[in-house]
């Protein structure tokens, strides 16, 4: 089956979430010491955790908005309660999206 557009960026918001949550894994113990030890590298995983985490959100959006659903209400929700709602957004919309591109149902047979 052809993917769709809209799953294509949900996929897309899945791999920079799962990026951002590897960043947000750098500050915490026990690999926080060395992430702060150098202030390079702690402006490095800062600025690439804001960085994932935009795009995270963005693809998000573009996926709700291919999908023809409440961009504020979805992306509201990944925003407020992260990353628990980013995970129950992805989730949701990704079981709505292969609901709607599933294929289409056969022809009742007349016979």
């Amino acid at each position: 089956m052809k993917e769709t557009p809209d799953q294509r960026a949900l996929k897309a918001a899945t791999v920079s979430l799962v990026a951002a949550l590897g960043c947000v894994a750098l500050f915490l113990p026990p690999l926080l010491e060395d992430t702060v030890a150098t202030p390079l590298r702690a402006a490095a995983t800062g600025a690439a955790l804001g960085c994932t985490l935009l795009l995270h959100w963005i693809f998000l959006g573009l996926a709700v908005q291919r999908m023809k659903r409440s961009v504020a209400a979805w992306v509201g929700l990944s925003v407020l309660v992260f990353p628990i709602g980013s995970i129950l957004s992805l989730v949701l919309l990704s079981w709505f999206a292969d609901e709607r591109g599933g294929p289409a149902p056969a022809p009742a047979s007349h016979g």
